[in-house]
């Protein structure tokens, strides 16, 4: 990502989404504190994108972005964090899923049965005005993998997943709406 992220701002290359699923880790971001690892189920990896620890897993969707926001007129964290949280949203809404943007906490919440669970987890860096990192969608993971950390920093809320809430799709499936989601927002 970084070589990419450095090309694009050469323009020596075009902008880039990645979409893929990892295997079982955990990320730390660069504000991830050692207090928050509860058990240590899956390797850690430090990265240097922002936010705290997650998981990584089977059933989670990916999206890494590298985009060139001078290049887009969009020099604005705030409103890239908003067309990220848009995209979800209108993703989510695709499949009959209400997901909400919180300004006090970052990534997209679901009411599930009355109590406010993470959907999607973000966790974005930018260099010279080229972003990297991205998005961590739920679809089917097994949300048991996240016992080992504390989710985002956030001891008081838990994560979620589509297929939780009832909608069973397909990773390639998923893909249609996120890349027709994506042009539409960006």
């Amino acid at each position: 990502m970084e070589a990419r992220v450095e090309l694009i701002h050469k323009d020596l290359a075009h902008e880039l989404i990645w979409l893929l699923e990892h295997p079982a880790i955990y990320t730390a971001g660069i504000s991830a504190l050692d207090n928050e690892v509860i058990d240590a189920l899956f390797p850690i990896y430090k990265t240097c994108r922002g936010g705290k620890y997650t998981y990584h897993g089977p059933g989670q969707r990916i999206i890494y972005l590298m985009l060139n926001l001078r290049a887009r007129n969009q020099q604005n964290v705030r409103t890239y964090i908003k067309n990220l949280s848009n995209l979800i949203i209108n993703v989510l809404k695709h499949f009959n899923i209400l997901g909400e943007f919180r300004e006090d906490r970052i990534g997209i919440w679901v009411n599930n049965n009355g109590i406010e669970e993470k959907i999607a987890a973000f966790g974005v860096r930018l260099r010279k005005w080229i972003t990297y990192h991205g998005i961590a969608l739920n679809v089917n993971p097994d949300l048991s993998n996240y016992k080992g950390i504390v989710p985002c920093g956030l001891q008081n809320y838990g994560v979620t997943s589509m297929d939780t809430l009832g909608v069973n799709v397909t990773l390639s499936d998923l893909d249609i709406v996120i890349r027709q989601e994506f042009y539409r927002i960006f």
